[in-house]
């Protein structure tokens, strides 16, 4: 049972065999230890079975079908690995060669062949060197404890001392590694789970190869639980990460990396003082080995916390120095002699709204401009720069440096014209003056934004940017006209980096905050300069995708909540590019709209999906396909028409479709989205209302939509912090008056499912009751329930 449990944590449902092969497995090692079944034949079964299974589930992996050959590439090499582990167990330790050298050969094999498939393994992150160093730091201490416990407990009868070192050492590596992988950031991830079984199978192996053969006692049965539990959550984790089934936890635990290791050490401890044994020269060794990382990693700690606490100390001093140093020239240290006030065809806003200080020109042949700027419009631009980067040097040759830039970007005045666009950013630079303290630079940095220089640290800076959000936002009036603008921050911290640096990082942010949807200030780290490189690979890649047959979908089964009779499924996007990998829905789809590619990828979805339920539809089974529409393409003229030829192509019924829009999109464009809809259902389609958000405003909409289905989140099906019922309650009530059936999505905990069934839900979605598979999984998934048809 205890062998078997750990599949309902890591993969609910879909790992059925693998549970019912552990509890079998379990039982076996209960006979084993109770001398009522032979050592070796246990070890026999349970490998056999093991590696059996799980050769069975990665065959069909590396036997799949599509255009990606990774899948199938991996399956192959892990499917190899599992069958070398189960000869291993099983053959090897009868050859001639001895019984440790035999296991040993079979280990390396295995190792070889895993690693190698693991990095191809889709879902598998690089992260960067200094994680990774911190990573080695941190587990280092534990991963000798580790080591220690196995040395103390490993029997010393039949090994040799270096022998049964490196496997004690081996053990430690091993274990640490496995725990990283089930209690890291991403230990749910499929790709996280494949790799901590295959850490888990090696070192059953070494463990196999450590104990004493099996007619010598039970001892043995020790490494059965590993190796068989490692080698089914290989095939488990594989295929989840081949169908890119990953829940989303971001959230590390920390408690089992530091507390298992101890726990277990301190047990063969006391096992080890328990049998009357002295500790050797080894076990003090290993002991003394823990310390110099447990110590570099306090040094690495105390070093973040002195770090935090200088720049905190740090803020205000060089605030200090900066006003000083100003207040000693009445401008920025190094400006040259302020010249006229206004320069010869400048606007007279833009000038006063900068202020009443020095301007510049390129006939002055100085790149500063004090504390005041004229847009970039009228200067030329190039020496915005400069004096940014003039202004940046200036903190940074002030003793213990502080400071931030935050470029502002204004978006919406394209089409005004050029004297509007400069009136609407003086009237920025204006407001903007009002938020910003008097030693605070403002400097002309596009023809469309300025840049602000302050001496606050990071987060009185962050601070500073949504001041500045609140004061951009309001309308500005032109000639008589209100023109509402969106405004895009990018905040980048000076220290560390030359001023080229420092504003090319605020630049990065500016340009991520753009993406996100604007109106936001984004903060410069390391992490978004790769999302930012991402993103421009992916803009690179995304064109011709679908012409060089790259995309791909998977089904995700959506279930009656009374019977557990699937009734249809949802078409679920995946991008198999072979330069970035697999890239889901949430990453792919704001990059076409930015490309104005939503169309192309939302026609070949739909006719893929029409041509799959045609597939589906031979037979008596009746189910029905959900695919997801942007109120962009479903607002187009002629979308009705398009979607009816390509039912007619396939002779799908027109009922078996089901389209989805999302909710929080309709209301931009709600009387065409209702015609549209409405056009759908004189053809026969159905419609559903995906991402449905139970406020006023939505149950309000919601009688204005001719739709047959309407899907919530889980947040709708669990009690309320308040103690009031669950609000599905109020959504499954409107429903029925409406006549619209509910979807409950996103179910990933039996208490989800139960929760949408008590709450009157008729269908549920999620991990908790099937996985986003493909076709030929599906398919196989319907066989099971060979009466569903709705």
């Amino acid at each position: 049972m205890l062998l078997a449990y750990p599949f309902r944590v890591l993969v609910p449902r879909r790992a059925a065999p693998e549970a019912a092969t552990s509890m079998a497995v379990a039982l076996l090692l209960l006979a084993g230890a109770a001398d009522l079944v032979p050592t070796s034949v246990v070890i026999a079964l349970a490998a056999g079975a093991g590696a059996t299974l799980a050769g069975l589930r990665l065959s069909r992996l590396a036997t799949r079908r599509g255009t990606d050959p990774t899948p199938r590439v991996v399956g192959v090499l892990l499917d190899a690995a599992v069958v070398a582990a189960g000869l291993t167990a099983v053959v090897l330790p009868l050859a001639d060669i001895g019984h440790t050298p035999a296991v040993l050969i079979g280990s390396l094999v295995v190792a070889v062949l895993s690693t190698t498939s693991l990095c191809r393994l889709p879902g598998r992150s690089q992260p960067a060197a200094s994680a990774r160093l911190r990573w080695l730091v941190e587990s280092a201490g534990p991963a000798v404890g580790l080591a220690l416990a196995g040395w103390l407990v490993l029997p010393r009868n039949g090994q040799p001392v270096p022998v049964r070192l490196v496997c004690a050492l081996a053990l430690g590596g091993l274990g640490m590694a496995a725990l990283n992988a089930f209690a890291g950031p991403r230990r749910r991830s499929a790709a996280a789970v494949c790799r901590g079984g295959v850490l888990l199978t090696v070192g059953g192996l070494v463990l196999l190869a450590t104990l004493p053969p099996a007619p010598a006692g039970r001892v043995a049965l020790l490494a059965v639980p590993p190796l068989v539990f490692g080698m089914l959550l290989v095939a488990v984790g594989a295929a989840d990460a081949a169908d890119d089934a990953e829940p989303a936890e971001p959230v590390a635990a920390a408690w089992p990396r530091a507390v298992l290791p101890a726990a277990v050490l301190l047990l063969a401890s006391g096992l080890h003082l328990g049998a009357g044994r002295a500790p050797d020269r080894t076990s003090v060794l290993l002991a003394l080995a823990a310390v110099p990382p447990l110590v570099l990693r306090e040094l690495l700690r105390a070093n973040d916390a002195a770090t935090s606490g200088r720049r905190a100390a740090h803020r205000r001093p060089a605030g200090r120095a900066l006003q000083h140093r100003r207040a000693a020239s009445g401008r920025w240290p190094g400006a040259p002699e302020p010249p006229p006030e206004r320069e010869p065809g400048v606007p007279e806003g833009a000038a006063t709204a900068m202020g009443a200080g020095p301007t510049w020109s390129p006939d002055h042949g100085s790149a500063w401009s004090g504390l005041n700027r004229r847009p970039a419009a009228a200067s030329g631009g190039t020496g915005d720069r400069a004096a940014l980067l003039d202004a940046l040097a200036a903190i940074g040759d002030v003793p213990a440096p502080a400071g931030a830039l935050l470029l502002v970007d204004l978006h919406g005045t394209d089409g005004v014209g050029p004297t509007a666009r400069e009136d609407v950013l003086a009237e920025a630079v204006h407001r903007a003056r009002a938020v910003i303290a008097p030693d605070d630079l403002v400097a002309g940095c596009t023809g469309s934004g300025f840049a602000v220089v302050t001496a606050a640290g990071p987060v009185l800076a962050y601070a500073l940017g949504t001041r500045l959000l609140s004061a951009l936002s309001p309308p500005y009036r032109l000639a008589g006209a209100m023109l509402r603008v969106q405004t895009s921050i990018g905040l980048a911290e000076v220290g560390g980096a030359g001023p080229a640096d420092v504003l090319r990082q605020a630049e990065l942010a500016r340009r991520r905050a753009v993406q996100l949807g604007r109106d936001r200030v984004e903060w410069y780290d390391a992490f978004l300069e790769e999302q930012l490189v991402r993103r421009l690979d992916l803009e690179r890649e995304l064109p011709g995708a679908v012409a060089r047959g790259e995309l791909d979908l998977v089904y995700q089964p959506v279930v009656d909540l009374a019977d557990g009779q699937p009734v249809g499924a949802e078409a679920l996007l995946r991008w198999r590019s072979p330069v970035l990998g697999t890239v889901l829905p949430a990453e792919l789809l704001p990059v076409a709209e930015d490309l104005d590619l939503v169309g192309e990828l939302e026609w070949w979805v739909l006719d893929r999906a029409c041509r799959q339920l045609s597939d589906w539809s031979v037979g008596v089974r009746e189910l029905w396909m959900a695919v997801n529409v942007t109120t962009r393409e479903l607002t187009t003229p002629d979308f009705v028409q398009r979607l009816a030829a390509v039912l007619a192509a396939y002779g799908v019924p027109p009922e078996r479709l089901v389209v989805e829009v999302s909710e929080p999109r309709v209301a931009g464009d709600l009387p065409t989205v209702v015609a549209r809809l409405a056009g759908l259902r004189s053809l026969g389609v159905r419609t559903a209302l995906d991402d449905f958000r139970a406020e006023h405003a939505s149950l309000a909409q919601l009688r204005r939509l001719p739709i047959d289905l309407l899907k919530v989140g889980p947040e709708l099906v669990g009690a309320r912090p308040d103690g009031q019922p669950p609000l599905i309650d109020v959504v499954v009530n409107v429903g029925e008056r409406l006549g619209v059936e509910i979807v409950a999505e996103e179910l990933e905990s039996s208490t989800q499912v139960e929760g949408a069934r008590r709450g009157g839900c008729r269908y549920g979605q999620g991990f908790a009751l099937a996985r986003p598979a493909t076709a030929e999984r599906v398919e196989a998934y319907f066989e099971e329930f060979p009466s569903a048809s709705r």
